[in-house]
């Protein structure tokens, strides 16, 4: 099974803190919707087995309209092998979420809704640049789940300045209290050429307080449990059977076919990424060309690649998975690597697997890139 991502990089507005590829001037959206449908004409070969996920991220999905979104999706089940009931996920803005856009993404073979709501406080959203308010952030949890949607996720974001330790603790208890049954909780991060990195550089906004994010992360973990939410990846909780297929795809090492400009594809042994270029996308899909960049993985980039993904989630790594990857040899100098980690319990190594310890949840980036094989 195997998963396709389509990118829509459009947005209403610029986030400060947001460096995905997107553009705000919004009058390509028709003509990339064509080049999009024609990418996937064109990389029909790319993915062989039967599609189980489909994902609509951006950028911001939601401003397709919904034939756009109807012509995106017949061109998907005309040109690949589809499963039966697969995952269908559209990332989702509040502002743009109504009855009548519920119910046409529903008739489109949505089934899943991601939305971005932040925060349910006001002046976390004014201090993000987010386009919606907290009375939007509420009511469109309502709206969709009026509507049918069960399988819904929201987005939310602790350590930012505005955000107190009470308010952080209310965001997590509003949403448990809406039962939304999968959340993604994500740090304030600062990223390079963002409005956000800019103003801090400039001294306009105060900088990231890591102690403070430690202890929202802290509370997440234990607000989460008590609620029974599954801590199956590092930033992602789910009540039971409701975990997101498509990205626990992409952490088990899945295939997958990205779509549009800057989407990423992966076939286990090579990575490939398009232009991250509105315009040079569309004039080269128009020309009947893909234009991306391709980067064949070796053997250690494959073990790198497995290490890093499967340490950030419950699972953990697989050390008969990671002899099948690389070989006993591998094993061996990872279990040197980690034992300093085991041995201050931020690792535990338990049958055939190393996982992530609670202690060590915070510190999973780094300790992934010690354990990698150079």
């Amino acid at each position: 099974m195997a998963g396709i991502y389509i990118h829509i990089p459009f947005c209403k507005k610029a986030c400060n803190y947001c460096n995905f590829h997107f553009s705000v001037n919004q009058q390509a959206l028709p003509s990339m919707v064509d080049a999009i449908i024609r990418e996937a004409q064109l990389n029909q070969d790319y993915i062989t087995e039967p599609i189980e996920t489909i994902y609509f991220g951006g950028g911001t999905p939601s401003l397709l309209k919904n034939d756009q979104l109807t012509s995106i999706m017949s061109t998907l089940q005309d040109t690949f092998v589809i499963a039966s009931n697969p995952e269908v996920t559209l990332e989702a803005n509040p502002d743009d979420i109504t009855e009548m856009k519920l119910q046409a993404w529903k008739e489109a073979g949505i089934n899943r809704l991601s939305i971005g709501i932040q925060s349910f406080f006001e002046e976390d959203l004014i201090w993000m640049g987010r386009a919606h308010s907290a009375d939007q952030a509420l009511n469109c949890i309502q709206l969709a789940q009026h509507a049918g949607f069960t399988n819904l996720s929201i987005d939310l974001i602790y350590g930012g300045p505005t955000l107190s330790d009470e308010h952080w603790n209310q965001n997590l208890a509003k949403a448990i209290e809406l039962n939304i049954p999968h959340l993604s909780c994500y740090a304030l991060t600062v990223e390079p050429k963002t409005v956000l990195a800019k103003k801090i550089n400039e001294h306009i906004l105060e900088d990231i307080d890591v102690e403070k994010q430690s202890t929202h992360f802290n509370m997440l973990l234990t607000k989460t449990a008590e609620a029974n939410y599954e801590h199956y990846e590092i930033s992602n909780f789910a009540l039971t059977g409701k975990r997101s297929k498509h990205n626990a795809n992409y952490w088990s090492g899945k295939h997958y076919l990205g779509l549009g400009p800057a989407a990423h594809s992966f076939n286990s042994v090579s990575r490939q990424w398009n232009i991250a270029h509105n315009t040079l996308y569309i004039q080269a899909i128009q020309q009947g060309t893909i234009p991306f960049e391709i980067e064949q993985l070796t053997k250690n980039q494959q073990i790198n690649e497995y290490i890093m993904t499967a340490l950030r989630t419950m699972e953990g790594i697989d050390l008969v998975r990671l002899t099948e990857i690389g070989n006993e040899e591998v094993v061996f100098r990872l279990k040197e690597e980690a034992a300093p980690f085991i041995q201050d319990e931020r690792l535990q190594h338990t049958d055939n697997y190393i996982r992530i310890t609670h202690k060590g949840k915070f510190f999973a980036d780094g300790i992934a890139a010690a354990l990698f094989q150079l």
